[in-house]
C-alpha cells in the first residue's frame, strides 16, 4: 500500500507531518515541534508512533522529541552534526545513511547551512522528500551556522533530486518568500504566475506545502544562483550570488 502523509499545523507557522506505513503498521514523526499536537494527531489516525526523524535541532524541530518518546517508546534518528542538542537521540545519520520506515527506505541527504548538521530525507519510493529549514517554497533557511559554500552545496543536492518529487518544508513561509524572490529575479515569468498562486491559496486558507521540486526549479533564487538571470544582479559566480541574496533577504 502506498506511504500515507499526515500534515497538519501547529505552533505559529510550522507544519507537522506524520508518516504511515500502513502494511507495516509503523509511524515516524518527521521533527517534533509540538509535542501534545504530534500525540492527539496520531491518535486521531490510530497510528501508533514508532519512529522520530529529526532534521536539525532548533526547538520548533526537535522540542517535542522527549515527551513523545516517554508516551510511545519510539526510536529517534538524528543528523550526527546536531545530534548534541537533541533530545533522545538512539542512532545519528548523514549523507549516505538511510532510514526505514516498513518498507519505505528514506535516503538521508545533508543540508547543513541553516543548522551544521541539517539533514533531509528523501523516500523515492513515494517521490517525497522532507526538507526541514534547509529549502522553502520560493526561499531557503536563514544561514544561522554554516557558510555560503555549505549551504549552496547543500542546495545542489536537493536540486539534484528527480524533478518530480514534491518537497515537504516545514513552515508557511511562501508568501513572504514570494514578495522577495520577485524583487530578486522580476523578469522571471513562470516565478509572477507562481507568486499569484500563492496568494490565491493563502488568500483562502490552503496550504502551499507541500510543492514540487520541477517548479523551484525554475522560479526559486536561491536554487538559481548559478543561472545568467540572478548573477546579472546578485553576483557573478553561484556562491557570491547567493550569499548576496541571503544576506538581503534577512533584512527583506
Amino acid at each position: 500500500m502506498p506511504l500515507l502523509i499526515h500534515q497538519f499545523p501547529c505552533l505559529s507557522d510550522n507544519y507537522g507531518f506524520l508518516i504511515h506505513d500502513p502494511d507495516s503498521g509503523e509511524t515516524a514523526c518527521i521533527d517534533t515541534p509540538d509535542a501534545d499536537e504530534y500525540l492527539r494527531q496520531a491518535a486521531a489516525m490510530g497510528w501508533t508512533i514508532t519512529q522520530i526523524w529529526n532534521t536539525h535541532w532548533h526547538a520548533d524541530h526537535a522540542g517535542g522529541n522527549a515527551a513523545i518518546k516517554a508516551a510511545t517508546g519510539c526510536a529517534i534518528a538524528a543528523p550526527a552534526g546536531d545530534a548534541d542538542k537533541i533530545e533522545g537521540v538512539d542512532r545519528t545519520v548523514d549523507q549516505g545513511d538511510t532510514v526505514a520506515l516498513g518498507g519505505y527506505t528514506a535516503q538521508v541527504l545533508n543540508v547543513g547551512g541553516h543548522t551544521l548538521g541539517h539533514v533531509a530525507y528523501h523516500l523515492p519510493q513515494a517521490a517525497v522528500a522532507f526538507v526541514g529549514d534547509a529549502l522553502f517554497a520560493l526561499g531557503c533557511g536563514r544561514m544561522f551556522e554554516g557558510t555560503a559554500p555549505q549551504f549552496w552545496a547543500s542546495l545542489l543536492r536537493l536540486r539534484a533530486l528527480p524533478a518530480d518529487t514534491m518537497l515537504y518544508c516545514a513552515h508557511e513561509y511562501s508568501a513572504s518568500n514570494a514578495r522577495f524572490a520577485l524583487h530578486a529575479d522580476p523578469d522571471n515569468a513562470a516565478l509572477a504566475d507562481y507568486a499569484a498562486q500563492i496568494t490565491t491559496l493563502r488568500a483562502a486558507g490552503t496550504p502551499t506545502v507541500p510543492f514540487p521540486l520541477s517548479r523551484e526549479l525554475v522560479t526559486n533564487p536561491f536554487l538559481r544562483t548559478d543561472t545568467a538571470a540572478i548573477q546579472a544582479r546578485w553576483g557573478t559566480d553561484a556562491v557570491t550570488a547567493f550569499a548576496a541574496l541571503r544576506e538581503a533577504k534577512n533584512s527583506f
